[in-house]
């Protein structure tokens, strides 16, 4: 329950500040196709699989540890896009954002699929 709050919680303060229009918020023009796009989506990967791995470790049932591993590995991913809207960065990606989420939700997947 503690987990669904922190989550609903940092999807408030993101809503609030794209429809806000916050000045030092801003958003990068890049495509779907970009050079880093395989670097979010690995990275998110092995961030889920491991959060779901250390969850399993710690004796989490089987739901508990696929929200554990999406929860740490998004929540890497806000931050990361967090950090580059700001006004020396290259702004917030929701095509990086996406393949943060794709790549969560594979490695989650997988984990659960080879345990």
């Amino acid at each position: 329950m503690k987990l669904r709050l922190k989550c609903s919680s940092l999807i408030i303060l993101l809503s609030v500040m794209v429809l806000t229009g916050c000045q030092s918020f801003h958003f990068a023009n890049d495509n779907w196709k970009g050079k880093d796009k395989a670097q979010h989506f690995l990275f998110s990967m092995a961030a889920s699989a491991g959060a779901n791995a250390y969850a399993d470790h710690q004796n989490y049932g089987h739901r508990e540890g696929l929200l554990i591993g999406l929860s740490v590995s998004i929540s890497l991913g806000v931050a990361k896009e967090l950090y580059d809207s700001r006004p020396e960065g290259t702004g917030w990606s929701w095509h990086d954002f996406t393949y943060d989420v794709a790549g969560a939700v594979a490695g989650s997947l997988l984990y659960q699929q080879l345990k």
